[in-house]
C-alpha cells in the first residue's frame, strides 16, 4: 500500500517555521496589507473605468480599449521594471512596504478593466435609461443598478488580483531591501537558499501557510468566479 495519507499528523513544523524566521509574522501582515490594498484599489479603478467605457461614451473610448488589449501581450514586470524602480525612487518609495501597492495594481489593471467593461455591457440599456429619466445621476446608477448586476465580475477580478498580489515576487524583491519590509513569498524564497539549515517538512509548512488564503478564497467564491468568467467571455 502507498503512503499517500499520513499515519500521524504533526504540526510542530509550523511552530518551527515561526521560530526560525523572526520576521515571518510581520511578513505575513505585509502580504495581507499589500494584497488587500491592491485588490481594493484595482477593483475601484476597474469598476469606474468599465462603467465609463460603456455608459459615458467619451471620445477615445475605443482607443483606450485597444491600448488595454495590446498591454495584455506585454510582460509588465519585465518591460516596466526599470521604469517602475525609477518612479518609486523619485517618490522615495524604495524599501517601503506601502510603495508596493501601486506597482501591484498595474499588474492586472488592464484585464480587470476589460472584464468589468464586458460585465457592464450585459446591463440592459433600458434600465439605465429608465433610471436617467427618473433623475438618477451616474453615481446613483452605478451604485444602485450597475454594481449589483456585475457582482459576478467583481468576484472574478477579486480572485485574479488576490492571487497575483499574494504571490508576487519580482517587484517586491526589486523594490525592497530589508526583510522586515518584504512580503511572504520573497522571504520564503530567500529562506530556500540555506537548505543546509532547513528541512523539507518545514519548507512545506511555510508554503501551506502561503497558499492557504488563496485556496480558501477561491473555494468560497468558485461558483461566482466561473459564472463571471462565462458571462464575460460570452459578451466579449
Amino acid at each position: 500500500k502507498g503512503a499517500f495519507w499520513p499515519k500521524n499528523f504533526d504540526f510542530t513544523h509550523y511552530n518551527y517555521v515561526f521560530e526560525k524566521i523572526d520576521t515571518l509574522p510581520i511578513n505575513l501582515f505585509n502580504s495581507i496589507y499589500v494584497t488587500g490594498a491592491t485588490v481594493l484599489l484595482t477593483t475601484i479603478c476597474a469598476v469606474l473605468a468599465g462603467y465609463a467605457l460603456v455608459h459615458l461614451k467619451a471620445k477615445g473610448s475605443g482607443i483606450v480599449v485597444a491600448v488595454l488589449l495590446v498591454s495584455l501581450y506585454l510582460p509588465v514586470r519585465v518591460v516596466s521594471i526599470i521604469s517602475i524602480y525609477e518612479i518609486q525612487s523619485s517618490l522615495n518609495l524604495i524599501n517601503v512596504t506601502s510603495g508596493l501597492i501601486l506597482p501591484y495594481v498595474t499588474l492586472n489593471l488592464a484585464i480587470s478593466v476589460l472584464i468589468m467593461r464586458s460585465m457592464f455591457q450585459l446591463v440592459p440599456h433600458e434600465m439605465i435609461e429608465a433610471a436617467r429619466m427618473d433623475g438618477a445621476g451616474h453615481w446613483r446608477i452605478l451604485w444602485s443598478i450597475g454594481i449589483p448586476m456585475v457582482r459576478n465580475g467583481l468576484v472574478v477580478i477579486f480572485i485574479v488580483n488576490f492571487v497575483t498580489a499574494w504571490g508576487e515576487f519580482l517587484l517586491c524583491s526589486t523594490l525592497t531591501n530589508d526583510q522586515v519590509r518584504r512580503t511572504m513569498p520573497v522571504v520564503l524564497a530567500g529562506a530556500q537558499g540555506g537548505l543546509g539549515q532547513w528541512s523539507w517538512p518545514a519548507l512545506a509548512a511555510v508554503y501551506v501557510i502561503v497558499v492557504t488564503p488563496g485556496i480558501v478564497a477561491f473555494a468560497f467564491a468558485q461558483k461566482l468566479f466561473f459564472k463571471g468568467l462565462a458571462e464575460g467571455v460570452v459578451k466579449g
